[in-house]
């Protein structure tokens, strides 16, 4: 049977999402999803017994398929030393709201109403890319939940005029929607073309147009609308310098979010604020040098 017609009976993507699900429940986590009231639902991964004697960790994913896909490889490092708590952000995975919010503030208060909801009131936290943008209101609006803050390859500090500037590689916000939001296999292989400095070699239409149809088709306009709240109007003048310790993050080769945007959020936290940049890295860092991402979370988290 060819590759083509296989795909019609067997989905690779969803058998990966399956087996992700396995692992994070083999790892000790129950899939919990929590009404915030005001048609606010969301999902997360939380541990079935949360000890106290452990702190919390609270790991926040982007743009890229679910919490599970981004946090899958990385999970086993930390729930021996953690409470660990993965979310779906509103519009990712099972969280949803019917309320007009797009903003990462919004994220952010919901986030943490999610928290408290689990009975948990102090963390440190991990954002990847959208997720640090998320991360990082948390930190900035509830300063004493927040112990921690890793950012990683997160755009926190671009400004709306960065776009007319040329810092992307991108010409306008619907160019970026379109490949952050690939719904054909060309702007899925653009996208994988921008987050990785290694390139894969055979990237065939049939297995990118699952990938698509399992996690790329819900909520389209709703994220579309979240990348729209992230630009608009944004300006550093307007950003909140949080004073939590901070550990930055970066692919040295970030295509999405240019390295000067990392230098940029670096100089605006200031004293409390370390960076540290991966070599031969892109974007998805986080996946591409797996080692080094943990271990420099480690040695931050754990010190």
């Amino acid at each position: 049977m060819s590759p083509i017609k296989l795909s019609k009976w067997f989905s690779f993507t969803a058998s990966r999402d399956w087996f992700y699900r396995y692992s994070f429940t083999n790892a000790g986590l129950s899939s919990v999803t929590t009404n915030l009231g005001d048609g606010t639902v969301m999902h997360c991964w939380v541990p079935k017994v949360h000890k106290h004697s452990k702190p919390t960790l609270l790991l926040i994913h982007g743009f890229g398929a679910n919490a599970m896909w981004q946090y899958g490889e990385h999970l086993r490092h930390f729930t021996t030393r953690f409470n660990v708590y993965v979310p779906d952000l509103l519009f990712f995975g099972r969280s949803f709201t019917s309320r007009p919010e797009r903003t990462e503030s919004f994220q952010a208060s919901c986030v943490m109403k999610l928290m408290e909801a689990r009975g948990v009131h102090r963390m440190s936290l991990v954002g990847i890319s959208y997720g640090g943008f998320v991360g990082y209101s948390m930190a900035a609006q509830f300063p004493e939940a927040v112990a921690r803050v890793v950012l990683c390859c997160a755009g926190v500090c671009l400004e709306e005029k960065d776009m007319e500037d040329g810092l992307f590689k991108v010409s306008d916000l619907d160019e970026a929607a379109s490949i952050l939001l690939p719904q054909k296999p060309e702007k899925l292989r653009q996208l994988i073309s921008l987050s990785f400095v290694k390139k894969a070699r055979v990237m065939p239409s049939w297995f990118l147009s699952d990938y698509i149809n399992v996690m790329c088709k819900g909520f389209v306009e709703e994220r579309r609308e979240l990348i729209q709240a992230v630009l608009k109007d944004r300006s550093l003048s307007d950003l909140p310098v949080i004073k939590q310790p901070t550990l930055i993050i970066w692919g040295e080769q970030d295509q999405i979010f240019p390295l000067e945007l990392g230098y940029r959020l670096r100089r605006h936290v200031g004293k409390n604020a370390q960076l540290v940049i991966i070599k031969n890295a892109g974007h998805a860092v986080n996946l591409e040098k797996p080692k080094e991402f943990v271990k420099n979370l480690k040695l931050f988290l754990l010190g």
